[in-house]
């Protein structure tokens, strides 16, 4: 298989639980899985100059990732993170932190123009400096032969539509959760959508495809099932039953398998069955970056 660029960018930060911390933010955990996948993966953030910042790239560095993390004079990122459910996480965020300042530098333009794929959401735009960071690095990859995947990943109040609309515009791929293709479609006037509907479902996929000029729209629905949608293609994939240790992070594996699978030139039931599959194994383990599995690691060659 031919290893590519593949890059998480946004938050870097540290999700802090009742006992424990513990490394987090979607385009760590996103890149993460992407290198277990054999690919060259960055993650592209901004850490303070802190001893937490330190400790950031001691981890992930230890986890064979690429880092490009701008120094910023602001504190590391923190979550507070507490649980309905093993897997119900509440999210606490943290505000005025080092990744809501990401500069973007001549080294990341670089980046940009070599990478066959991006996957990015709304939460570190909820600054106007990371936001401005974000679209110039979108801007700057090529137009042809990449995917720009908007993880909408909606978070408390850091959103509006404009954000949204934007991320849309500058995405050629979307992947959104049962509750906030619900709360977008308010947004966007585009009529209701019912989740348990294939056909609702198909038809706002489509929709959006069509305003925002998408190739792929994929919706997750939890413990249940998710959608990957294209021009040609509706595949619908029941999630695996399984026992869950921990749901932090198995979003992020699941965009992560299946940007893999698709660079590496499976179809799109193909790599969305992958997706569904790693997302499950995640789930059965504690932390969002466990190991793979080899056998797992496999089926992508």
């Amino acid at each position: 298989m031919e290893r590519k660029i593949i890059v998480g960018l946004g938050e870097a930060l540290w999700d802090v639980m009742p006992e424990e911390r513990k490394i987090g933010g979607a385009p760590a955990n996103f890149a993460y899985h992407a290198s277990q996948m054999g690919h060259e993966s960055y993650v592209v953030s901004a850490i303070g100059e802190d001893n937490w910042g330190d400790e950031v790239v001691r981890q992930l560095e230890a986890k064979g990732l690429n880092l490009m993390l701008s120094r910023v004079d602001f504190p590391t990122g923190e979550v507070n993170v507490t649980y309905k459910s093993p897997t119900e996480p509440i999210y606490d965020i943290c505000e005025g932190s080092a990744w809501d300042n990401i500069p973007f530098t001549d080294e990341m333009k670089s980046l940009a123009e070599r990478a066959d794929a991006v996957c990015f959401g709304s939460l570190a735009q909820r600054s106007p400096v990371s936001r401005a960071t974000i679209y110039r690095f979108l801007d700057s990859m090529r137009s042809e032969g990449t995917l720009k995947v908007y993880d909408i990943n909606l978070r408390q109040n850091y959103y509006n539509r404009e954000i949204v609309e934007e991320s849309l515009h500058r995405s050629n791929a979307l992947k959104i959760n049962e509750d906030e293709i619900v709360v977008i479609c308010r947004m966007l006037e585009l009529g209701e959508v019912d989740i348990n509907d294939e056909e609702s479902v198909r038809r706002i996929g489509l929709e959006l495809m069509k305003r925002y000029n998408l190739n792929l729209v994929i919706v997750t629905c939890g413990s249940t099932c998710s959608y990957a949608i294209t021009a040609d293609c509706f595949n619908k994939e029941m999630t695996p039953k399984v026992e869950v240790v921990d749901a932090v992070g198995a979003g992020d594996s699941f965009t992560a398998t299946f940007c893999s699978a698709y660079l590496a030139g499976k179809d799109v039931v193909t790599a969305h069955r992958l997706a569904v599959q790693v997302a499950a194994e995640v789930c059965r383990h504690a932390g969002a970056m466990p190991t793979m599995p080899a056998h797992m690691k496999e089926k992508l060659l």
